[in-house]
């Protein structure tokens, strides 16, 4: 890619799901600069800064946001938020299934009694989220949320969907943070939220947190999320060179014979 400048910005198609990012990266005197002081949690050491804004991310997958048009939908006897900013979740608080979402990752991820409610859940949803029978699909993804246990904007745990995850996705943590700022879900119900119309929350997981940007349009009562993004690094992991033997690399094909 060409550099423009102290900064250039990159536009990536996200595979799996035809999502358009936009990647600022930092580009003084010509050059990539990995240096630099972020970090994220579970990642070792610190990189420069990489922020990654999603351009197209709500409905990715199930068509809409809200697929079912409602901020707040009752399945399978429990209020939950099926939402799709990049990543299809069904969001629900812990406390609605008997657990505190404060839990080891390792105790979660032995729970049979709640593995088979999430699973009752998880499968009403599937067709109330276009997704039809979801049964040997990894989508929706499972995320139990609670007020947030260490500084943060909401505590989380994971599920994606029949094992805990350490941490929480990319696109999961973008999503719940959405949730946390639609008034009468489940999570905005829990989240701790800095005031103005651009936030920063903390999506804490078992082994941390993941900060989600978000800039909000619209009234308070009735918020649009008009761009989502996050920060992750980047770092050159080695630099050489290959030695090509000379008649390997410069000799004549040989001819075929009169």
């Amino acid at each position: 890619m060409p550099v423009t400048g102290a900064e250039t910005r990159v536009t990536v198609r996200t595979l799996n799901t035809g999502t358009i990012a936009e990647l600022t990266i930092r580009t003084p005197d010509g050059a990539v600069d990995y240096e630099g002081e972020a970090r994220i949690d579970g990642v070792p050491g610190t990189a420069a800064p990489i922020p990654i804004a999603f351009l197209d991310a709500a409905g990715s997958v199930c068509g809409s946001l809200l697929p079912t048009g409602n901020v707040v939908d009752r399945v399978a006897g429990v209020d939950v938020t099926l939402i799709d900013n990049g990543m299809p979740c069904v969001v629900l608080a812990a406390a609605s299934v008997g657990r505190t979402g404060y839990e080891p990752r390792d105790v979660l991820d032995k729970d049979i009694e709640l593995k088979a409610r999430l699973e009752e859940i998880r499968l009403a949803a599937g067709p109330l989220m276009n997704l039809g029978d979801v049964g040997p699909k990894v989508v929706p993804k499972m995320i139990l949320v609670s007020a947030p246990a260490k500084g943060g904007s909401l505590s989380t745990r994971s599920f994606i969907p029949h094992e805990c995850h350490a941490s929480i996705g990319v696109f999961a943590a973008v999503t719940v943070a959405t949730a946390a700022v639609l008034p009468g879900s489940p999570a905005h119900t829990v989240a701790v939220r800095p005031e103005g119309a651009v936030k920063t929350l903390s999506v804490e997981h078992p082994t941390g947190e993941f900060s989600v940007r978000l800039e909000l349009d619209g009234p308070d009562d009735a918020p649009v999320v008009t761009r989502a993004g996050l920060l992750r690094t980047a770092r050159a992991l080695f630099d050489g060179q290959v030695r090509v033997p000379s008649r390997l690399a410069f000799s004549a094909p040989p001819r075929a014979a009169d």
